[in-house]
C-alpha cells in the first residue's frame, strides 16, 4: 500500500491483464509469477516496478477454501516448499471435507492424546516442528494448517502432490 502523499499510478488494462496473468501463474503453483512480474509488459525499469507493485498491491484472497489454497500457494512459494492447487485441494477434501474445524477424535493419534486436526488434519507436534513462519500458530488457521501440512509432505514425501492418503 503505498505511503500517505505518494502518488499511486493509475491501474491501466495493461497492468490488470498483467496482475490477472500473475495470479493464474501464481494459483498453478509453478512460483513463476515472482520471475514472470518484471518480465510482463516492461520497458524499462520504472515499468517493471510498478507492475509489480501493482500486482502485489491488489492480492487479496478471499475467506474460502479456495482463497486459502491460494494463499498458501503464495507463502509455500516464497519459502520454497513445493506443492500444486490440486494436490493440496484433494487432500484437503479426503482429511476434512474442507472443514478447517474438524478434529479427528477416533484414530490413533487421538487414543495417545493428539487428535489430528484442521483442513489437512496435523497433530500438534506435526504442526509445531513444520509451522511456517509468517503463519499463525493455531493448527486451526486454514492457511498455517495448510503451509505446515505442506512443509511436512515436502519433507516426507517430497510434496503434497505425492500424498494419496493419510499422512
Amino acid at each position: 500500500m503505498p505511503a500517505i502523499g505518494q502518488h499511486r499510478p493509475a491501474r491501466t488494462a495493461r497492468t490488470a491483464r498483467t496482475a490477472r496473468l500473475a495470479r493464474r501463474i501464481a494459483v498453478a503453483g509453478t512460483g513463476a509469477a515472482v520471475l514472470a512480474l518484471p518480465l510482463l509488459g516492461a520497458t524499462g525499469a520504472s515499468a517493471a516496478t510498478t507492475t509489480t507493485t501493482t500486482a502485489a498491491a491488489s492480492t487479496a484472497y478471499p475467506n474460502t477454501l479456495d482463497g486459502w489454497i491460494r494463499q498458501s500457494l503464495a507463502i509455500m512459494a516464497q519459502q520454497g516448499i513445493p506443492g500444486s492447487y490440486d494436490g493440496i485441494h484433494r487432500n484437503v477434501m479426503r482429511e476434512s471435507s474442507g472443514n478447517p474445524y474438524a478434529i479427528n477424535n477416533w484414530d490413533i493419534n487421538a487414543v495417545n492424546g493428539t487428535p489430528s486436526k484442521g483442513l489437512l488434519q496435523v497433530i500438534d507436534p506435526t504442526f509445531r516442528a513444520y509451522h511456517v513462519a509468517g503463519t499463525s500458530w493455531d493448527p486451526y488457521d486454514p492457511v498455517a494448517n495448510i503451509t505446515a501440512a505442506c512443509n511436512y509432505a515436502a519433507d516426507r514425501y517430497g510434496s503434497i502432490d505425492n500424498v494419496f492418503s493419510a499422512y
